[in-house]
């Protein structure tokens, strides 16, 4: 499973940070995306009643390439849609080219979105006895 950070969200030292268009259409094609998968609207049994959450959409300065963030709310098994959301990229491309105007539809890449899952994981360290008495101790 691949492991992300919040820290990931941000655009790497060094690298410019996204344009506002690039991060208007991002969001654009986040609410696309996001409308296809909430009417589960897909022929592949693999998808079907799959319920899927895009949580953040980036795309390519030169916007040919967006990689979209999913995950499935309250469950950690987004590695096993990986696949059928690649079989299913061209039909979702072509609902992106439908609603988001734009020269060229971009190619879609799917990342499984670890974040809350490492959000979560750091709260319950956090809350951990051993670290809240440590914690506790250099309040004090």
């Amino acid at each position: 499973m691949t492991r992300h950070s919040l820290q990931d969200h941000q655009p790497h030292h060094g690298a410019k940070p996204p344009s506002q268009r690039q991060l208007r259409v991002a969001e654009e094609i986040r609410h696309v995306l996001a409308g296809v998968f909430a009417r589960t609207e897909f022929r592949d049994p693999d998808l079907h009643g799959v319920l899927i959450t895009v949580t953040e959409v980036r795309i390519s300065p030169d916007l040919k390439h967006a990689t979209a963030f999913v995950t499935r709310l309250g469950r950690s098994d987004i590695d096993k849609s990986l696949p059928a959301l690649k079989r299913a990229a061209p039909f979702l491309r072509a609902q992106v080219a439908k609603d988001v105007r734009l020269r060229i539809a971009p190619e879609i890449s799917f990342q499984p979105d670890t974040a809350l899952d490492y959000a979560m994981h750091i709260d319950e360290l956090l809350h951990a006895p051993e670290v809240a008495r440590d914690l506790g101790e250099k309040e004090g």
